[in-house]
């Protein structure tokens, strides 16, 4: 009897411990034919995954140590799916490091060139977008010479086009242009693909933007060139003669023995089910994923009205999931991105994830558009109001929701896209981003593409070094360009003030932003911009780049610690409902095209009575106060306030500033936050307003200015009002900037009024200005001096 008890036991314990009831192993050494125990392993994940489908109950795959270099994408369908309680997941054995890679392993003769270059013959037929030597990624011949101290690209050139250079260049097909969007909003890629007689060169490409406005006129560089092969650790891929040109960094006796790795494959693993048809409770876990080829060229497919082209993959690609994991696995510089929930994934997670160097994002998720009413793909489109679809929410089901990324350490993202993000969200419903740390990224950390649908929480992140090779961003990021909204201003208040209802078709569900702690080098900690919508913003260290607000409606922003910056409201409307109430600034307001103050400002903090005072000019905060903070230890990022400061007398409360960021162990590997030394109050000296013709101008000058209009840089001369009897009354608007006058380009305030002296009174003048994101003319015919 005891026998028998001890049997039923241990059967139990085995069924679960860990909630596993049946291991299938595999190994590099393994063999498909044997019995997938740990000491007869498969020799393939695919072979593993074939035989868990024949197994009921919960099942675990074991990877033994090694590189299992995959000739194609592990895929799952719904023929792999498992029932809850019997879920499958794929993992490292413990103590085995499992890389999964998308690359071939060549061995190479290697033979001397000229100036210290190698070349090797390929005998394969494969493709050539990324070199690995010795496990490190090298890099494509390029102009200029890669260096990391330069924020752009790692160096950049505007003679990287010129057709001094170009006439250098024998055969430039198969290389690559890559150059920041002209106003720092992402970038392009072009393909080149071959020289015109004339020198000039053939081009494929540009499309990796949705705001099109061509390539900057100097950020930018060119790779697999041949002729550009000229420095260690780059190289070069003849096509056509099937060579490789090397520059080692190493010796040639070291270079014999290395090992080299092409990667091949865009996607490692792959989840393809359906709304009807999910694939469901499978994980994978503890894995090393790696050697994914570069997607810029495929990164195609517009978001909405967005900034974004995308390109639905990763290295993890999730469609039609319920219920699947990725956890704990390292995302080693893979090719584009990380991981990719495109349409229907619901209560999917991401946890525990590390992600390094990869070439374009984090984590992605991104709906159907087919799911959207009424939706518009560019900047400039709009469904017209009396053909707009009223009714609220998605029209299917086809998007991702309550789906989670948690505990994800990413950095060093965007190592060739721009237009990136640690987390990207589109077209989703309740996707929770929490504890998770991100920084070095060029654009945002974490980006919200439009209202669709809403309900997303934003907690206990810490994003930092954000926007650090773009502009006119955010550590957070968020575009509201829904259903409603209209390229222009004026339209969209009327749609806004007659069809209040539309404001959240959309966005259905508030957005929470809360126990947050960002930081953004060229733009804002927080950049709600163009239209976002039904925001809850609570209990968040702005370090930097303080908060944005624009054009959008029902956000409340309360309890929130903005330290060296301020709150940055720009172009809102009446009936906004805006509500900034609790909060701890340390500059004044800069607001920029306000004329309706929203819901309540009211119940802040300010630094000095300068700054109290401009506001309660502007019509806010008439029961704030300034004073000291009283911070407990800024010092060490703790900005609870003491007992007496008079924030918590205006309604703050304090919230732990200790918690942000991923859990102790993936800590242990990340950057710090840069915590700033605390500025004394100081009040901005601007340029100031002057009146020209009954026109209220000043000179474009800052980010916020540039953000507010759209514009590329800090030039031009900015538009503020328009007097009634001015002869500019109808034709030119509030945040114009002007341009140009008559043939002459306008920089500065000076500019215009020297051309003014100019102009004979019988003469006409027509002004150069740009407007709701466009440059066009327009024309006075009388002037009056």
């Amino acid at each position: 009897m005891k026998t028998l008890f001890s049997f039923i036991l241990a059967v139990l314990l085995l069924q679960t411990s860990d909630g596993i009831a049946h291991d299938i192993y595999v190994s590099v050494k393994g063999n498909d034919q044997s019995k997938g125990t740990r000491a007869q392993p498969y020799a393939s994940i695919k072979r593993a995954q074939l035989e868990a489908r024949k197994v009921k109950g919960k099942v675990a795959v074991y990877l033994l140590q090694g590189t299992y270099y995959l000739s194609e994408s592990i895929t799952f369908t719904p023929a792999d799916s498992r029932k809850t309680g019997e879920e499958m997941v794929i993992k490292a054995c413990p103590g085995n490091k499992v890389i999964i890679s998308g690359a071939v392993p060549l061995k190479l003769n290697w033979e001397s060139y000229e100036g210290g270059i190698m070349t090797a013959r390929i005998t394969n037929d494969i493709d050539f977008d990324q070199l690995y030597v010795d496990h490190k990624q090298q890099r494509m011949a390029r102009y200029p010479n890669y260096n990391p101290s330069i924020r752009f690209y790692g160096g950049f050139a505007a003679d990287a086009l010129s057709p001094d250079r170009i006439s250098k260049w024998k055969n430039p097909a198969g290389g690559f242009i890559h150059a920041l969007h002209k106003a720092e909003w992402g970038g392009y890629h072009y393909e080149i693909k071959g020289k015109e007689d004339e020198g000039k060169l053939k081009l494929e490409g540009g499309f990796q933007n949705n705001r099109q406005m061509g390539m900057h006129d100097k950020y930018r560089f060119v790779e697999n060139i041949f002729e550009e092969l000229d420095t260690a650790g780059e190289w070069f891929f003849d096509k056509a003669e099937k060579k490789i040109y090397y520059y080692p960094t190493q010796t040639n006796a070291a270079l014999e023995k290395a090992s080299i790795e092409v990667p091949q494959l865009k996607h490692l693993f792959e989840f393809k089910g359906s709304v009807a048809r999910p694939v469901k409770n499978i994980s994978i876990e503890g894995l090393e994923l790696a050697h994914t080829v570069r997607t810029f060229m495929e990164t195609k497919e517009p978001l909405l009205r967005s900034d974004w082209t995308i390109y639905r993959g990763g290295a993890v690609f999730m469609e039609g999931t319920e219920r699947c994991q990725v956890r704990s696995c390292y995302f080693n510089t893979v090719g584009g991105n990380a991981i990719f929930l495109s349409n229907y994934n619901k209560n999917s997670t991401i946890s525990g994830c590390h992600i390094a160097y990869a070439g374009a994002s984090g984590v992605c998720f991104v709906g159907d558009p087919n799911a959207v009413r009424s939706g518009s793909f560019e900047y400039n489109r709009f469904v017209p109001l009396e053909q707009i679809d009223t009714a609220r929410g998605p029209k299917t089901n086809n998007y991702p929701q309550n789906c989670k990324v948690e505990n994800t350490l990413m950095y060093g993202l965007g190592q060739v896209e721009k237009q990136v993000a640690g987390v990207q969200i589109s077209m989703s419903m309740d996707i929770t981003v929490s504890h998770n740390t991100i920084y070095d990224v060029p654009r945002a950390g974490i980006n919200i593409s439009e209202g669709t649908w809403g309900g997303h929480v934003i907690a206990y992140n810490d994003v930092f070094n954000a926007v650090l090779e773009t502009g006119d961003h955010g550590a957070f990021n968020s575009w509201g360009r829904d259903r409603y909204w209209h390229p222009e201003v004026s339209v969209m208040n009327e749609i806004a003030k007659n069809h209040p209802s539309l404001i959240t078709a959309d966005v259905v569900k508030i957005i929470t932003i809360h126990d947050n702690r960002f930081h953004c080098n060229h733009g804002w900690d927080i950049d709600l911009d163009d239209g976002s919508s039904n925001y809850h913003i609570y209990n968040n260290v702005c370090l930097n780049g303080g908060l944005k607000l624009r054009e959008g409606f029902y956000r409340t922003v309360e309890n929130n610690i903005i330290l060296n910056n301020s709150f940055h409201p720009h172009v809102w409307f009446a009936n906004s409902g805006d509500v900034f109430k609790h909060n701890i600034v340390m500059r004044n307001y800069y607001p920029i095209g306000i004329n309706h103050w929203g819901k309540e400002i009211d119940h802040n903090l300010f630094p000095d009575s300068a700054a109290l005072k401009k506001a309660r000019l502007a019509g806010t905060d008439q029961h704030s106060v300034y004073g000291d903070a009283m911070f407990i230890n800024p010092e060490v990022g703790d900005y609870r306030v003491k007992p007496g400061s008079k924030a918590l007398a205006m309604g703050f409360r304090n919230f732990p500033t200790d918690q942000f960021g991923v859990s102790p162990q993936l800590a242990k590997i990340a950057k710090k936050a840069p915590l700033p030394v605390l500025a004394k109050p100081i009040q901005v000296s601007r340029d100031p307003i002057v009146q020209w013709l009954g026109v209220r101008i000043k000179n474009l000058e800052t980010l916020g200015e540039r953000s507010a209009t759209g514009m590329s840089s800090e030039k031009g001369v900015l538009v503020l009002g328009i007097d009634a009897s001015s002869p500019w009354a109808g034709i030119l608007k509030p945040n114009d900037v002007i341009l140009g006058f008559r043939q002459r380009e306008i920089n500065k305030m000076a500019d215009l009024l020297n051309e003014q002296e100019r102009v004979k009174s019988n003469q006409s003048i027509e002004l150069t200005i740009f407007r709701n994101q466009n440059t066009q003319k327009v024309k006075l015919d009388k002037p009056i001096k």
